[in-house]
């Protein structure tokens, strides 16, 4: 069984709600949004995690130890932004069962942040064996870490586990004065882009606000709630999240829960929902009741680089996949994913299947290039 610092997933107590939230929190390294016990408790209490979901909760959670990480047994793949659908595929076809496994995420959250929720590295490094002990004991499959931040990184190097790394697109903050001296930076191609963009964003009478958790009413909240809902059923996709949801985040973040409403005429109809900490912007979700191209590029990219300016934030992260952004300022960015496997086979296919998958994203990076808005000096 795990050791004394974790809880094991079919205990009474294997739900977030039971962890003291201020010893969760005085362990979550940069005030990461996601790894927040009010993000977590807020997905909990509003069934979007447990239940038939496929997320069942198993946070391995000691913070008097010094130890905590948000961990999830998954019944499937979805909502993990690391997608793993070949290797489950591969194990189906060799007869071995992919699902139940383990997982330490914030769920339906391709955010970086700290996973390993530890004082030190010793700890971490005992918070790694935890896992590896739980995965064998319970004969899963394995263990993903997604979206790992720097510190995870420096354990998780230590070990054998497999590593795996994509592109994200994320805007910098240089020092900006407005928005213009943003722009002023940028080749002339993108730069009319973006002008020509936001202006058609302001046409037929839209308009833009932001408001904060203190602020969003119930009206408010219903809004935000139908546009994510309606806008993940128009591309197929079954919508995670609900009103309770977002009516608990919004209260819990109170001024770091942040959506960017789009109204015309009067009316509320488009939104993107944001979470900030002191240094970052994270656009998260977006949805719309009307069709409409340019309103979605003022509400997530546009609206988030002034605010990030105004605000004087250092980065916004706007979600993930999506090379359409670089010419829109965003610059391409790693992020990293550690997976245990048990079966040593099926380990050795994965290990290679990810250096081919290695070399095709470096290209990929290398071609990136040819798009980049920037100028370089002495360009106009």
């Amino acid at each position: 069984m795990p050791s004394d610092s974790s809880i094991s997933p079919d205990s009474d107590k294997a739900s977030i709600s039971a962890v003291d939230r201020q010893a969760w929190n005085a362990l979550n390294r940069d005030q990461n949004p996601f790894s927040d016990h009010r993000f977590l408790a807020a997905l909990a209490a509003a069934g979007c995690v447990g239940g038939d979901t496929g997320w069942q909760p198993a946070p391995f959670a000691n913070p008097g130890s010094g130890a905590c990480a948000p961990a999830w047994l998954k019944f499937h793949s979805h909502g993990e932004f690391v997608f793993d659908f070949a290797w489950a595929e591969a194990a189906h076809r060799s007869g071995l069962r992919w699902y139940p496994k383990l997982l330490v995420a914030a769920p339906l959250t391709p955010v970086t942040g700290p996973r390993l929720l530890g004082r030190d590295s010793g700890v971490r490094a005992s918070l790694v064996k935890d896992l590896e002990n739980f995965v064998e004991d319970g004969q899963f499959s394995g263990c993903g870490i997604n979206f790992c931040d720097a510190v995870d990184r420096e354990t998780l190097d230590q070990t054998d586990w497999l590593k795996r790394f994509d592109w994200q697109f994320h805007w910098h903050n240089r020092g900006y004065r407005d928005f213009d001296s943003f722009l002023a930076e940028l080749r002339s191609k993108p730069r009319k882009n973006i002008r020509r963009e936001r202006r058609l964003a302001h046409q037929d009478g839209w308009r833009y606000r932001w408001i904060d958790g203190r602020e969003i009413d119930d009206a408010e909240i219903e809004t935000v709630a139908n546009c994510y809902q309606t806008t993940f059923a128009l591309y197929g996709n079954l919508p995670s999240l609900n009103r309770r949801f977002f009516r608990a985040a919004a209260k819990a973040f109170d001024k770091q829960f942040l959506v960017c409403m789009a109204s015309r005429d009067g009316e509320d109809l488009a939104c993107s929902v944001f979470w900030r900490n002191n240094a970052r912007l994270y656009g998260r979700y977006w949805g719309s009741l009307v069709e409409t191209r340019d309103v979605h590029f003022e509400a997530c990219y546009y609206q988030g680089i002034d605010y990030c300016i105004r605000h004087n934030l250092q980065a916004f992260e706007p979600g993930a996949q999506g090379e359409h952004k670089i010419r829109r300022g965003f610059v391409p960015v790693k992020t990293h994913s550690y997976h245990h496997v048990r079966h040593p086979a099926l380990r050795e296919g994965i290990r290679r299947w990810l250096e081919m998958e290695g070399r095709a994203l470096a290209a990929y990076r290398q071609q990136l290039k040819s798009i980049e808005p920037y100028r370089e000096e002495g360009e106009s």
